[in-house]
Formats: structure tokens, sequence, C-alpha cells
């Protein structure tokens, strides 16, 4: 246990008081009514962990509504989920993102000129959520709805700098370890073999290091999924539409909150679904987390991407993930944890692989896939969030 301090301010969990913890809190919130967003897929209902986040979140008395963004073919799909959040206790809806009436406020949305309708998947479903939980909601929380080791001080511990009066922060982020103490296996193959790695790397080979990876670089873990900020923040945020979105976030925030608003907290120890090495899984996180570091790195610090660079960027690449390896199973041997180095040098050649084509992509279509911030999609149409407000009660009576 160390308690470093990094560029962003880290509050690491040494031995907090879990009751003070939330009772402040749920002080707060009587005044500045906080929110959760869980986005979700209808396979998750056959999940383990779901079972446990509604038993959790029925223990967070604290929050004023839940919002859970859906994505389901159908309405009997729809319908089924409603059912079994029944049981959460909280104020809830469940949001069909992709459902009918939704949709159709949306065609109108793009005869305003703005068209979300281009983009699918998690990214549009937080987009919308924002929307929605913005109209009377101080605060909001994300989380994803696959966390096997779930429990109520989540929430708990990302609300609680944003409403605690002697912290004033606008945006935390969660961090946490991604192991498996029982089965004794470490996991986390995008964030150890592939982003940490790679932001060493472009570093090494910029020669000097950019103002937007030095920030990223203070992150303990910049893919966690679970953060809390504030509504002024969250209407003020581009969301990016594909997996860069954890990354894309964080651009996000450089780009629009004061470093000294930022934290992140220390979430313990993590454990959710584990993604396939697949075209759809790992591999497309990796390809749409390097065009999105890509784009903001031309954006922010007027880095010029080539092939050349690219090429060089790959080797340089390489190099600092075999370094990776060595030090993460020399953690692992201390530990007695399974560690297969053969597995892992060749889950890099692959992520080094699809890397560099992922830059040409970029290279070629430089045009970053984002939603944009609320406040525009107001100035374009009005009460877009109270229409969409209307549409999410009426479905959820």
């Amino acid at each position: 246990m160390d308690i470093k301090q990094e560029e962003v301010t880290t509050l690491h969990e040494i031995k907090i008081d879990e009751e003070d913890l939330i009772n402040n809190v749920r002080e707060a919130a009587a005044s500045r009514p906080i929110s959760i967003i869980m986005p979700m897929l209808y396979s998750e209902l056959r999940n383990k962990a779901i079972k446990n986040i509604l038993r959790e979140l029925n223990k967070c008395d604290y929050v004023d509504k839940v919002f859970i963004p859906l994505s389901a073919e159908n309405e009997r799909q729809f319908e089924e989920v409603k059912k079994f959040f029944s049981q959460l206790e909280t104020k809830h809806y469940v949001i069909w993102c992709n459902g009918k009436r939704i949709t159709k406020l949306l065609e109108e949305l793009k005869q305003e000129g703005i068209n979300v309708l281009k983009y699918r998947g998690k990214g549009r479903d937080v987009w919308i959520a924002f929307g929605v939980a913005s109209l009377d909601s101080y605060a909001m929380a994300l989380h994803d709805a696959d966390v096997q080791t779930y429990n109520h001080l989540v929430p708990a511990k990302l609300f609680f700098p944003i409403l605690e009066p002697k912290l004033d922060f606008k945006f935390s982020k969660g961090y946490y370890a991604r192991i498996n103490a029982e089965k004794r296996i470490i996991y986390g193959r995008v964030f150890r073999l592939f982003l940490h790695p790679l932001l060493k790397a472009l570093v090494d080979e910029i020669g000097y290091e950019p103002r937007f990876l030095n920030f990223l670089r203070a992150f303990r873990y910049p893919l966690a999924g679970e953060f809390a900020m504030t509504t002024d923040v969250a209407i003020d945020v581009d969301v990016p539409g594909d997996w860069g979105i954890e990354v894309g976030m964080l651009a996000e925030i450089y780009r629009n909150v004061a470093r000294k608003r930022i934290c992140q907290v220390d979430l313990g120890i993590y454990e959710h679904k584990h993604q396939e090495i697949s075209r759809d899984g790992l591999i497309k996180m990796v390809r749409d987390i390097f065009k999105t570091l890509l784009r903001v790195l031309t954006e922010e610090d007027h880095i010029q991407i080539s092939e050349p660079f690219l090429l060089s960027l790959k080797v340089m690449y390489g190099r600092a993930a075999r370094e990776c390896i060595r030090q993460y199973h020399a953690d692992a041997v201390f530990n007695s944890f399974k560690y297969d180095r053969h597995l892992e040098e060749s889950v890099v050649e692959r992520f080094s692989k699809h890397m560099f084509e992922a830059g040409k992509e970029y290279l070629n279509k430089p045009i970053e896939a984002r939603l944009p911030d609320w406040l525009r999609t107001i100035s374009a149409k009005k009460r877009i969030r109270e229409e969409l407000f209307d549409i999410v009660v009426k479905e959820n009576e």
C-alpha cells in the first residue's frame, strides 16, 4: 500500500470509515440530488453480476434516481428488463435507447442538423442518459452492469469527493486492481499490454511528454468505466460514439475541467466480464482507443501523425510492452499468480498489428465518432430533454 500522489489528486482507501462516508454522502445528497447511470445490454440480464448489483443498489438510499440505458431488440426484452428492476427500491427508469419512441424523437433532432442515429452502442446510450439525468441531478455517476465485485460503496466513493464541501471536485474517476485473488490471475490486458506501454512508447517516439499524455498517465486505470461528475460538466462534454469512450471522456474532461477539480478514487479489487480477443471484442477496443488517442494528440498537442510515425511507434510499443510483460511476470511470481509469458507476448503481437492498421485508418479518415454535447443539442431543440424524459416516464408506467 502506498499513498503516492499523481498529477491528478488520488484518494486512497487506507482505512476509510464506511458509515461516516455514506452518512456524509447522504447528508449532502439531501440538497444536491444525485443519479446513477448503468448502461446495459439485454444479455447482461442473464449474468450473476446484475443480481448482486441490484441488491447493493437497494442499500444506496441516498441516490435520488437510477437510470438504466438499455439496448434491446424488441419490446419483450424491454419489458423483461423492467420487470427485473421492479425489485429496485430507488426510483428508477429503464431507457429503451433504440426503441421506436426515442428513435422517432432522434429523427426529429436529425432534422435540426444533429444526427446521433448514425451511432450505435454504449456511447449513444450514455449520451441519452446524460440528457435525461441532467434535468434535475446535481451530479451523476456511471458504472457498468457486469461488475461481479460490485458493492454499495462504489457510488458512495465516486460521489463523495464531488459532494463533500471541503473538497469540491467536479469529476472523479474510479481505479482498481484487475485481479482475481482466488484464481490467482491478473486481468486487464488492454490496459496492461496495450494502453500502458503505448503511452510510454508515444512519449519516447515524440521525444517529450505532451500535456494530454501527462494528464492521461496520471490516472492509475484510465480505462475504468466507473466515474462521477457534476451535471454542468456532463452537459458540456462530447460523448465518444465507439469503444474509445473512456479515453475520449478523459479527453473531454481534460478540455473542460480544471486539473485541481479532478480526482481518482480507489475502488479496491474489481472483477467483471472479460472480452474475447476478437474483432468484436478486445481487438475493436484496441483499434478504437488508438484512433481516439491519435485524434486527441492532433487536436490538443498538434502532434503530426504520419505512416513513418506509426511504423516507428509500432517498434517502440513492442519494446515497451515486452518490458511490461517482464515486470508483470516478476510481480506474478512474487505473489504466486499464474502468468503465461508466451500468451502475453502473443497478445501484444496481435495488438501491435491492429494498432498499426487502425493508425492507417485514422490517416485516411481522421474525423472522430463523437456525439455533440448537450448544450449544443438543447440549442438546436430546446425541450428535447423534457421530451425524452416524458417518453421514458411513459414507457416505465
